[in-house]
């Protein structure tokens, strides 16, 4: 059966702004020794299989080496805790990559999956700023770069990104995770932001 996501994602790593690995399709090396990135999504409208996921929303968390494009990234799933058992197997199987699609652009880099953990997400829209909460486990938020005199977030475009080839520059204004060991505290640091339209 077929599946469907529409939405809106963003992310937090601790690359200072503008991230080398992302704006370069990872050819580019982190900042760091170590690249920790995290990505919340929400789905506005949404189907799989001919379920309704429309207004659930999940998040991945990953440690990955400095030379993100070498692999070895371990990465966790968090899935909200409003799904249903049927929405959240459905839903962890796109967001796994294992239905194919966008998501599966990041399997080949995946060397060790932490888990899957259910949890309350609170994803809020307020104009360039984009924000979650996640149970305990995360609080983070992001705010688009938008130039005086300009009423659009700088972009970057024709980037070899899994979620989106067009991608708001943004700076994190919040940032703590806590999940699956993995620790990241990057207010400051580098972010992006996007609206997805995904099939599989």
């Amino acid at each position: 059966m077929a599946w469907h996501l529409e939405g809106t994602y963003f992310e937090n790593c601790n690359c200072e702004v503008l991230c080398p690995c992302g704006a370069s399709g990872f050819a580019l090396p982190a900042d760091n020794e170590r690249c920790v990135v995290f990505l919340a999504f929400h789905v506005d409208s949404g189907e799989i299989d001919g379920v309704d996921v429309s207004g659930l929303s999940y998040a991945l968390l990953a440690d990955a080496p400095g030379a993100m494009a070498e692999g070895n990234w371990r990465v966790g799933l968090l899935l909200d805790a409003a799904a249903s058992p049927e929405q959240a197997e459905l839903l962890g199987s796109v967001a796994s990559g294992a239905r194919g699609g966008a998501p599966a652009g990041f399997n080949p880099f995946v060397g060790e999956v932490l888990g899957m953990e259910a949890a309350p997400i609170d994803f809020v829209e307020d104009g360039n700023r984009h924000s979650v909460r996640v149970g305990e486990l995360a609080d983070v938020e992001v705010e688009d770069f938008v130039p005086d005199g300009a009423d659009q977030p700088i972009r970057l475009t024709g980037v070899p990104h899994p979620v989106s080839s067009s991608l708001a520059v943004a700076q994190a204004t919040r940032s703590r995770v806590s999940a699956f060991g993995i620790e990241l505290a990057a207010a400051g640091k580098n972010g992006h932001s996007a609206p997805f339209s995904w099939d599989g």
